[in-house]
């Protein structure tokens, strides 16, 4: 491989951004892409998988390099030729790479890669909470299966379009993907793309939605004809699955404490063809009140520590902090106390996580259960997810039954 200047400088610039001013690195990459218009689709995807691949790899990269936040540009350097370095590939004879120590490099990734925390590139912090909740051997495999690349996987908008029709229209613009029997409105494509300069997106035919996450809406039992309530619904992309599963009958009701997320929701649905979702901003507690007894089904995606999506977002290794997951559990146990009660009698709810850890999946239903609004629920079903056991993010869903 030939490293040409402008790609390298654009991946430099954008981990300045990621790691000196704790930008969301899919959001900087995406913005880094745009910039220039004659980089093809070869120059797009190196900027953008090189990218990703040091923040995945920052603690190890930096330790091999010797640097240290805050990263100038020429430690920044350092950490690419790091990069590179390990990939086999020739440095260019550029003053930011004179004097590379390649053999060093080298012996220090062997060195060090003999220790989790470096091997898996993870703050101390997060390794032992890991430990502490899966145990040694199924954390060791989960945070290996959670520095792997995430596949790209297409959910099937139903409401427009067919799993076969649509893998079809995809072949006619030279994207090929496979189909799973445990995952029946997913396609998973077999090589990366930009999906969203397609015609098919362009006409709603899918969202891009990962396998472990279609699982979710599915678990709610909907049909028809139903209200649901979409409690966390952010930008919509188990409200638009839930749309789908409804065949747009009944209502949706999407709810959320940020107002753009369902401005975006709103633009979404339009594309999907998706009639049935109206938005609702939760800016006072009136919202949820009014809603009270009232939902045949319920969602609460909640928030958490996304500890199950690290492939799929691995800066947030380097946001993350104990604080936030001990505060997020606390999030987490307030919100189902008062979502559960926009619940009607016999109707179902569905808790879900993008998180592998206990404490937030079925002890924080367990603890659920015991309070008083809990006892008016009966635990039905969960189903939890390991990205080490799927290849997908892990993810975790419990069912619950309004009986009282």
């Amino acid at each position: 491989m030939i490293l040409h200047r402008n790609l390298v400088f654009a991946v430099v610039d954008t981990l300045h951004l990621i790691f000196n001013e704790e930008r969301y690195a899919d959001k900087e990459i995406s913005l880094t892409l745009k910039r220039d218009k004659r980089w093809g689709a070869r120059d797009r995807n190196f900027i953008a998988e090189t990218t990703y691949e040091i923040v995945r790899w920052k603690r190890l990269y930096t330790s091999i390099a010797e640097v240290k936040a805050p990263f100038s540009r020429e430690e920044l350097f350092k950490v690419f030729a790091v990069w590179a370095t390990l990939k086999g590939i020739k440095l260019p004879e550029w003053p930011q790479f004179e004097n590379t120590p390649t053999r060093r490099i080298k012996g220090k990734f062997d060195t060090l890669s003999k220790e989790r925390v470096y091997r898996e590139s993870i703050p101390n912090w997060l390794d032992e909470l890991g430990v502490k909740e899966l145990g040694e051997k199924k954390w060791e495999k989960e945070i290996e299966a959670q520095n792997q690349q995430a596949d790209v996987i297409l959910r099937v908008n139903t409401l427009k379009i067919t799993v076969p029709q649509l893998k079809k229209a995809l072949e006619q613009e030279a994207i090929y993907t496979k189909t799973s029997k445990k995952y029946p409105s997913a396609l998973i494509l077999e090589k990366r793309a930009n999906v969203f300069q397609t015609q098919a997106f362009k006409k709603g035919y899918f969202e891009v939605q990962d396998a472990s996450s279609q699982l979710v809406a599915p678990f709610l039992e909907i049909e028809p004809g139903m209200r649901i309530v979409d409690t966390c619904a952010g930008a919509g992309g188990k409200t638009l699955h839930l749309a789908a599963l409804s065949e747009n009958k009944g209502q949706i009701i999407a709810l959320d404490i940020y107002a753009g997320k369902l401005r975006e929701l709103k633009r979404r649905a339009k594309r999907a063809g998706a009639h049935n979702v109206e938005t609702r901003h939760i800016d006072s507690t009136k919202v949820i009140k009014k809603l009270h007894n009232s939902a045949d089904r319920v969602l609460i995606d909640a928030p958490c520590s996304g500890l199950g999506v690290l492939k799929r977002n691995p800066d947030s290794k380097w946001k993350l902090t104990e604080e936030f997951v001990e505060n997020i559990k606390k999030t987490q146990a307030e919100i189902l106390e008062l979502y559960s009660k926009i619940l009607r009698k016999d109707g179902l709810l569905v808790y879900a996580t993008c998180s592998v850890l206990p404490s937030e999946n079925f002890l924080q239903i367990e603890k659920f259960l015991t309070t008083e609004q809990g006892k008016k629920f009966k635990f039905i079903k969960d189903q939890s997810i390991l990205a080490s056991e799927t290849g997908f993010d892990g993810f975790y869903m419990a069912l619950l039954k309004r009986v009282e």
